[in-house]
């Protein structure tokens, strides 16, 4: 009976607390509280959003697309190349203070350079999505690989335990948790890096819904696309966290032994 109640107020909760905020919202526009030219009502944004649908839906399917794409290209980056830092000492020297640097930098404001590299096509916005979502995988991937625990380390090793046989069974299971934290961020800069992407290069996508509409004080147009943006964030989050429970169930309950020394230096 406890479960399933936690499990209702984990559902219930956010949902109620999402009803008041909507609510609120809507009686604070119609009210005149809030000046309609800044902030539009949910329910006339909601309106908005269905009727004009089949307008939207080609620009619904380019940020999907892209943020698909971008979360795949990260994704399968961060984790190989975190691997690489783990298993090459000297690469991870080398490397690791300049990964440091790239994400200490103002990202949004590079997206024109990405521009001028490779052009006002997807490839741009890929690649500049990409290298937002990039690090954060990376870091949580090296992370993770390094927390296992030294003595079940030493363990395998005194059984003459193959190097492969050691990550498979033992590093990766360890690093998963942190690993799905990674994607998990990841995700959530995926779609940021695409909307900002197609601010500056894109002629199609909800971020070129976005910046058309509010140069023309279409606020409900925006919200509405802004409502779609929020949609397909949800979606690819709620399928990591699916690709998570999968993921960990594949290999067995997660080994949480080394994770107890966050503040170590990776070096």
């Amino acid at each position: 009976m406890l479960k399933r109640s936690s499990r209702a107020q984990r559902i219930l909760l956010p949902l109620l607390n999402c009803f008041c905020i909507v609510l609120l919202w809507q009686y604070a526009v119609t009210h005149r509280w809030i000046s309609a030219l800044s902030l539009a009502a949910p329910f006339e944004a909601t309106r908005v959003a269905a009727s004009s649908f089949h307008i939207l839906l080609p620009h619904i399917l380019a940020t999907t697309y892209a943020t698909l794409l971008t979360f795949l290209l990260s994704s399968v980056g961060g984790v190989l190349l975190g691997a690489l830092l783990m298993h090459w000492r000297n690469f991870r020297l080398a490397v690791y203070p300049s990964l440091i640097m790239f994400q200490l930098l103002p990202k949004i404001a590079l997206a024109p350079l990405f521009v001028v590299w490779f052009g006002v096509n997807i490839l741009s916005r890929l690649s500049f999505a990409s290298f937002i979502a990039f690090f954060p995988i990376v870091l949580a991937t090296l992370a993770g690989l390094r927390a296992t625990d030294p003595l079940v380390l030493n363990l395998c090793r005194s059984v003459r335990a193959s190097p492969a046989q050691i990550f498979w069974q033992v590093r990766l299971p360890y690093a998963v948790p942190l690993i799905m934290s990674g994607l998990k961020v990841g995700m959530t800069l995926a779609i940021t890096g695409v909307i900002v992407s197609e601010f500056v290069t894109a002629q199609s996508g909800l971020g070129y819904i976005i910046v058309f509409s509010s140069s023309n004080l279409q606020i409900d147009l925006m919200f509405a696309a802004l409502g779609w943006v929020s949609l397909i964030g949800l979606a690819f989050y709620g399928a990591v966290l699916v690709l998570e429970r999968i993921v960990l169930a594949w290999l067995g309950a997660p080994m949480t032994g080394g994770m107890s020394r966050p503040g170590e230096a990776v070096p």
